[in-house]
This record gives C-alpha cells, sequence and structure tokens, in this order.
C-alpha cells in the first residue's frame, strides 16, 4: 500500500543486559552494552548507524551513546514522550526515517535503573504538571493508586474481579519460570499468594504491579531489502501507530466520557487500518503489563474481544501458551522486567525468530503494545 511503512523495514538486531533489582553499572555503560549486542546480532559496525531513537524519559542521549559506539554521522534523532506509552514509537520513528531514505541503521534503545534509583514521582522540588495538580493532593501519588481507580471502575461497570487480575499475573510468571533471564524465573506464583498479598493501592495487590528493575535493551532497524543480508534472521514492521484520544488525561482519563476507553482504542484503529491482518490472525501477544488491570482493557482496545469482555476473556488459560492468545511470553513487565516496555519488543522479534524461552508454535505475527493509560503506540510484527 503506497504512503505506509507496510514490511518496509525490519528489526535484525536484539540485544540486552542482564536484569535485576540493582545492577552496579551506570545507565549509560547497560544502554552501550545492549546497543552493542545488537548490532553483533545483526552483524553491522557501529561506525554505520546513523540514526536513534529513545524515550524523553531516558537518562542516556543519542550524542553520548553515539560517540561511545563509535557511530558515524547521524543523520536522524528523536525521543518519544510518556515512558510507558513510548516503546514501540521508538521502532515506528526509526521504521520511519529508514523507510524515507533519512536513516539507513537505525538504533532504539531504553536503559533504566528503576529497581536502584528513585521513582519519577518522589521528586518534590519539581512542580507539578498541570494535570497532577487536580490528583496528588487528594491521594493519587503513583501510577498504582489511578490504575487502581480505573481498575475499581472497570470492576465496578463489568463485574470484573481479582481472579480475573490474578489470570494475568499467572500468565506472565508462568513464562518467566521458563526464562532463566527473568527476575522472577525462580519463583512460582500461586493464587493463595496472590490473593493473601500485601495491598499496593487497593485493588491492586503486590502482584497487580510491574517490577522495579535495573537493565538496557536495544533493537536495530533496517530497511527490509538490507535485511535479507543480515546475520539474523529479519523480524518485519508491518504496522505502527501510536495514541492520543481527545480530552485525553494521564492514567485516569478524568475528562473524557467513558475513561475506560483508553488510548489503546486511538492507536488501535490506525494500527489495524495500515495492516492486512485482524486482531484474530494474531499468533502471540506482547501486551503492556505494568498493571494487570492494563491488559483486560487492552485486550478490548486492541479488538480481541468486545467492551466489557476483556476480564471474561482472561478465563481458561486463554493467556497461557496453547491458549487463544499467548501472551507477554519472556514474563512482561510483571515477571521478566519492567524496563518501561521495551522487554516486550525484543521479545515478540524472539517469537518470530523461534528462539523464545516459551516459544509458540509456528507464530509468525505479534502484536506489541506500549502502555494503556497513557498516550501509547504500538507495532504489528511478522516474519
Amino acid at each position: 500500500m503506497a504512503g505506509t511503512l507496510k514490511d518496509a523495514t525490519a528489526i535484525v538486531g536484539i540485544g540486552q543486559t542482564p536484569f535485576a533489582r540493582r545492577l552496579p553499572e551506570p545507565e549509560k555503560t547497560l544502554a552501550c552494552r545492549a546497543v552493542l549486542d545488537a548490532l553483533a546480532d545483526a552483524g553491522i559496525d557501529p561506525s554505520e548507524v546513523d540514526a536513534f531513537a529513545s524515550y524523553t524519559m531516558e537518562a542516556t542521549d543519542e550524542v553520548e551513546i553515539a560517540k561511545s559506539i563509535g557511530a558515524g554521522d547521524v543523520t536522524f534523532f528523536s525521543k518519544v514522550g510518556y515512558g510507558g506509552g513510548g516503546s514501540c514509537a521508538t521502532v515506528a520513528h526509526l521504521a520511519g526515517a529508514v523507510a524515507t531514505g533519512q536513516a539507513n541503521v537505525g538504533v532504539a534503545w531504553r536503559s533504566r535503573k528503576r529497581g536502584s534509583g528513585p521513582r519519577p514521582w518522589t521528586d518534590t522540588a519539581v512542580q507539578l504538571p498541570t494535570p497532577a495538580q487536580w490528583t496528588r493532593p487528594f491521594g493519587l501519588l503513583r501510577p498504582a493508586d489511578e490504575i487502581g481507580i480505573l481498575a475499581r471502575r472497570y470492576m465496578h461497570e463489568y463485574g470484573a474481579t481479582r481472579d480475573h487480575f490474578f489470570n494475568v499475573a499467572l500468565a506472565c510468571r508462568n513464562r518467566a519460570n521458563q526464562n532463566p533471564a527473568a527476575v522472577m524465573h525462580e519463583r512460582p506464583l500461586t493464587r493463595e499468594m496472590y490473593m493473601t498479598a500485601r495491598w499496593i493501592s487497593e485493588p491492586l495487590c503486590l502482584f497487580d504491579n510491574c517490577l522495579e528493575t535495573d537493565g538496557a535493551l536495544a533493537c536495530v532497524i533496517v530497511s527490509a531489502e538490507r535485511a535479507r543480508d543480515c546475520r539474523s534472521r529479519p523480524v518485519y514492521i508491518h504496522s505502527a501507530a501510536q495514541g492520543l484520544p481527545a480530552q485525553h488525561h494521564g492514567m485516569v482519563n478524568y475528562w473524557t466520557d467513558d475513561p475506560l476507553t483508553g488510548p489503546a482504542w486511538t492507536a488501535a484503529r490506525q494500527l489495524w487500518k495500515q495492516a492486512d491482518f485482524g486482531p484474530h490472525d494474531v499468533d502471540v501477544a506482547q501486551i503492556y503489563d505494568a498493571f494487570t488491570p492494563l491488559i483486560p482493557l487492552s485486550l478490548e482496545g486492541y479488538g480481541f474481544c468486545a467492551r466489557g469482555e476483556g476480564a471474561a476473556f482472561t478465563e481458561g488459560g486463554a493467556l497461557e501458551t496453547g491458549g487463544r492468545l499467548p501472551l507477554n511470553t519472556s514474563g512482561g513487565g510483571l515477571s521478566e522486567a519492567y524496563v518501561h516496555g521495551f522487554n516486550l519488543i525484543t521479545e515478540g522479534v524472539k517469537q518470530l525468530r523461534g528462539c523464545s524461552t516459551a516459544q509458540v508454535s509456528g507464530a509468525a505475527t505479534c502484536l506489541v503494545t506500549a502502555g494503556e493509560g497513557v498516550p501509547t503506540s504500538a507495532i504489528l510484527l511478522r516474519s
């Protein structure tokens, strides 16, 4: 289709550091290691990199990364707003740059010391943005508090229960138990553990919340033509989209007619409009899981089920390997690592290469999403 990114570019390299609650190296060192590993995976020399994309919340920048890895002249660079919502958009920006000839080799990355570093909302010296002035003085201090409000609304309107949220947490933990790189690799989860866990922000308990993790990841994007000559099997970027709905208010979405119709709905319309296949053709999904309720909301937003049916969709092992929609097969943010969703991108690549630790047999299509609840992004990958 003219004027689209459809299959014009591919991810040809991925890299990651170990994940842990605390890593000794600074974020810049971690970022460079992930980038160099991704380039080695692709078989591309660092001197060929001429494009970078990351998040506005990224502590490292393209100037320092380019110098440190030995990149050549850089002709494209961008940063995407909103931590949780930015992941897939970094890939989309590079895909657009490569497809239109602005660059040849793009690197997207995320390096974060969330486990050993400070939480963004704890910096009281920074003036509150205007939306937060109407929420934080009244007790909604953390993302968990804000998503807790949405979760309670969803439970009230559609009958979702904590058992449905447990289904999400369990599927992610089961996949992490298969993944030696996951923080929760050797820590199984049971229903009793979940139901008796301490509250973080009711109705969200400890296991409804993502991990606090140090680590870095990166991926390399080139044209589809060049991808055929790279070292590793290419995974094509079939469609990409961002979403910021009208009258949006981050996390709580107060000002819209329906707070439960979040940014996923806006991104999904654009994503599927450009694609040759639909939700029911997706073999495996990597859906942003900073909090368990985001999964049923995203399942509805991206069209896997009707409005109000996302909670019921999780029943009967639907999110497990062999289920209706195998989900977050590395363990996701809940059980592998929380690096603002970038591990969902690399896991999508692994699935379509056929080398995941929880491989879905014959997987040829994958949806990857960024955070629901904030201005978001998504990509469709195919083998």
